[in-house]
């Protein structure tokens, strides 16, 4: 079934008149002879939108109890069942009370597209998702229900009501819109001049996007080829705060003022996977940017602005959006920060937006330690303290005269080796145990000013110092390693199971599963290679990224490559990873090769199930064949022969009945063999209709030469419209339906066949009388060899319904079964009116059409 089409009024306030525009085209549908209701509609109260619900079909609204009080909703299920052919949903942002069966009145509307229900809605601009924050900013005033705008961008047509704010001012003041109790209020708030101004502003640039997108659309289908602007992508950086989300909706306005613009979210993490960024807010700015029409990524690197340069150059970005910071004025001690580093470095080929934001200022607590992986400023201020603080110490001690004694002074000198060990690490750690154990002994035992102890218990002192100094730190350096695998494994444990659950979704695709590497892991190219045997040559069955030369041939020509079985590898070019980097490699080229084999899975999966259909379709040909088609010829046999024989002598009436018998084979051989034929051209696509205007009092008598004469009764009305289809075809078509509901009605009950005229089509009706189909099986019984019930064996193959349905949609018509009035089937063949003819319009009350 064909998805349904979605038209869209864009009002960039209430009163703008989107409701009361909807409506018209409504009873301009109705007039035409539409099959038009009214899903949900609310007039608010405003006489003039209510006058124009007068005369359409509106269907009952569900009733839902929300916290005591009674709420009425749009009735999905029964809109589904009604069918009609356009429905009326006003409120396209709407949020459904909690009980619905979504939680989004454009979610129900999904569905009704879905079943190919034609949809018509209404939406104000300040309902679009990307542009909450700017509404907010000129009213003052939060919108808490939005859609997003792929939504609305992607509905067939859309249409602006437009109307100066002058003119929706004059019809609140005349009580249009609100009851006259609030008309004060809204005139000197959300419905000030300003306001309105900059609301329609808002609304005719969006719209003008649009129109942009169609003309891009127009000149791609007319192969019109002329210089346009570069397209824009725009990479917006996040670092999992609350900000995020205004830097995402910032980006996608950016977006949408270039026609094809794209917005990449990216959040870089630190491979120590020590952040302070919170999951569930990052959860939350993904799911945002997605519904705005952008993508997400995750990216692995140290240097935040150097991997977000890399990023985005490697996307082939224009644009870099980043917030500003939200760091202290004390905190810029620690480094110029990532904007103004992405600034500086960015080139001329990147563009970098700094967007303000609530959080600027607030803070963002201390840098967070990276475990074993320490800076050079704090290695430096290791071997400091470590080399340079024992002398200044012991200066400082030799100064004091007799100082604080022996033991004091081994505890001063310990305190240094424990501070420089948890700066610098083990090595600066050790060197201020030596040190201070040299400086000890010189300076603090006696003898001083020598290298010789003349007290043993002094030398004992100075080597517990040197052991207590070196275990000290090599307990701080093994805490350090410690503390480094554990955020390593965390960060794997991390991109391992965001990738799993990608893979296992379905999300992930074997070119995004390969792109997602690169990106991981910063690299230029990757390619999954494999071979058939040892000896064979190496194909490419996918990759990602470009290639800068020579194309990746063998795992033996990158940089990296990562084995997956005996004849398959991942191979990656751009630079060498380190060994540590190679067991998440290792995962996600194992996860690369099940994705191809789930592909080739379902490639197979699909081309097993077509030899299944053609093997059912064969088997059901045989089956026909070996009864249907033999049984005629089984009777034109036996009168031959009986013809031939010398050894009976035929009466003149016996010849007679013989050959008509032997006729009546031959007509009904040649009807199921033409099915047959018929049936193999739909199949393969070879019929080609030769459409010309056509009455059908012309057609329909001839197709019933094949039914008895008192067996059907005619009702084409003389001034139908003409039709455009193709004689041929539409009397092959008809004439399968009339004998197929001859064949099930009842001794004595004639088939009628009428014809009437709905605004800008024809509708040609057979009804029987016989046992009728149940709604579960009226599609099954147009496929081919499908016989209704207990059809006896010889009534056919099953393929006068299959063969009517598609030769009525080869000249853009419909075949439908329903169920006739009283008892029986009416089959209802829908066929298009020649424009210009004449129209049997449906009367509308006098009130609805003022």
């Amino acid at each position: 079934m064909a998805r349904g089409k979605l038209r869209i009024y864009l009002g960039a306030a209430p009163g703008v008149g989107k409701t009361y525009a909807m409506l018209s085209e409504a009873h301009r549908r109705v007039e035409r002879g539409t099959d038009v209701v009214v899903a949900f509609v609310e007039h608010h109260g405003r006489p003039r939108t209510e006058v124009m619900l007068h005369g359409l079909e509106q269907i009952q609204r569900r009733e839902l109890e929300y916290r005591g009080t009674v709420f009425t909703e749009m009735d999905v299920d029964a809109v589904l069942e009604r069918a009609p052919a356009v429905a009326l949903v006003d409120e396209l942002a709407h949020t459904n009370v909690p009980g619905s069966r979504h939680g989004k009145r454009w979610q129900d509307i999904e569905e009704l597209l879905e079943a190919g229900i034609d949809v018509i809605s209404t939406v104000n601009i300040q309902h679009l998702e990307s542009l909450g924050d700017v509404v907010e900013s000129i009213t003052g005033v939060r919108q808490r229900e939005t859609v997003p705008d792929e939504i609305v961008r992607r509905a067939d047509q859309i249409e602006l009501v437009d109307m100066s704010p002058q003119a929706i001012r004059r019809r609140m003041a005349h009580g249009n819109i609100y009851q006259p109790d609030k008309v004060d209020a809204a005139l000197s708030n959300y419905f000030r001049p300003g306001n309105l101004t900059a609301l329609r502003e808002l609304a005719l640039l969006w719209v003008a996007d649009r129109v942009d997108e169609y003309l891009q659309e127009y000149r791609a289908e007319h192969s019109i080829r002329s210089t346009w602007q570069a397209r824009e992508r725009i990479v917006v950086g996040l670092t999992g705060g609350p900000e995020g989300r205004t830097l995402i909706r910032r980006a996608a306005r950016m977006a949408a003022k270039g026609s094809g613009s794209e917005v990449l979210a990216v959040y870089i993490a630190r491979s120590d996977g020590l952040t302070s960024a919170s999951p569930k807010e990052l959860a939350v700015q993904r799911t945002l940017v997605e519904d705005l029409g952008g993508t997400f990524h995750h990216v692995i690197g140290d240097d935040i602005p150097s991997a977000l340069l890399d990023f985005a150059r490697g996307v082939n970005a224009t644009q870099i959006v980043l917030g500003s910071s939200r760091r202290k004025a004390w905190q810029y001690i620690f480094g110029p920060g990532v904007g103004a580093t992405v600034a500086r470095e960015s080139g001329p080929d990147l563009d970098v937006h700094i967007v303000t934001h609530d959080e600027v200022a607030k803070g963002r607590g201390l840098p967070v330690a990276r475990g074993a992986r320490l800076g050079r400023t704090r290695i430096i201020a290791g071997w400091l303290v470590g080399v340079v603080g024992p002398v200044l110490l012991s200066l400082l001690l030799t100064g004091i005269g007799n100082g604080p004694g022996l033991a004091n002074d081994v505890l001063l000198f310990l305190f240094l080796t424990v501070v420089a060990a948890l700066l610098g690490g083990q090595l600066p750690a050790l060197a201020s145990a030596a040190a201070g154990s040299l400086l000890l002994n010189f300076y603090f035992t006696p003898p001083t000013h020598t290298l010789t102890v003349s007290d043993p218990k002094n030398i004992v002192a100075i080597v517990i110092f040197f052991a207590v100094a070196v275990s000290v730190a090599s307990v701080v350096d093994l805490a350090a390693r410690r503390t480094h695998q554990a955020a390593r494994l965390r960060a794997e444990s991390e991109i391992l199971s965001f990738l799993a659950g990608s893979v296992l979704r379905g999300e992930t695709t074997l070119d995004a599963l390969l792109e997602r590497v690169r990106e991981t892991f910063g690299m230029e190219t990757v390619a999954l290679l494999e071979r058939a045997g040892d000896v064979e040559p190496w194909t490419c069955a996918g990759r990602a990224g470009s290639d800068h030369g020579t194309p990746l041939l063998r795992p033996e020509d990158a940089d990296v490559d990562m084995p997956v079985g005996d004849h398959m590898a991942l191979a990656l070019t751009g630079r060498v990873l380190p060994a540590e980097d190679r067991r998440v490699l290792a995962a996600f080229a194992a996860q690369a090769a099940v994705v191809l084999d789930r592909q080739r899975l379902v490639g197979e999966a699909e081309r097993a199930r077509a030899l299944a259909e053609g093997n059912r379709i064969r088997t059901a040909l045989l089956a026909a064949v070996s009864h249907d088609l033999r049984t005629p010829l089984a009777g034109i046999k036996a009168s031959v022969t009986s013809l031939r024989s010398d050894d009976v002598a035929w009466s003149p009436e016996d010849e007679a009945e013989l050959l008509a018998g032997i006729e009546a084979g031959a007509d009904r051989l040649d009807h199921l063999v033409g099915n047959l034929l018929d049936m193999s051209r739909l199949q393969t696509g070879t019929v080609t209709p030769l459409i010309r205007e056509t009455d059908l009092d012309e057609v329909v008598p001839m197709a019933l030469g094949g039914v008895p004469e008192d067996s059907v009764t005619l009702d084409i009305p003389e001034e139908l419209p003409i039709v455009a289809v193709d004689p041929g075809l539409l009397e092959r078509a008809v004439a399968n339906l009339v004998e197929n509901a001859v064949k099930y009605s009842p001794d004595g009950a004639m088939v009628l066949v009428s014809a009437s005229a709905l605004g800008d089509r024809v509708e040609l009706r057979i009804a029987d009388r016989g046992p009728g189909v149940p709604d579960s099986a009226k599609d099954r019984i147009f496929e081919p060899f499908q016989r209704y019930g207990d059809a006896p064996r010889g009534a056919g193959v099953g393929l006068g319904l299959a063969v009517a349905r598609g030769f009525a949609e080869a000249m853009g018509g419909t075949l439908a079964a329903e169920d006739t009035p009283g008892g029986g089937m009416t089959m209802v063949l829908t066929l298009r009116a020649v424009p210009g003819g004449p129209q049997v319009t449906p009367d509308l009350p006098a009130q609805a059409t003022t």
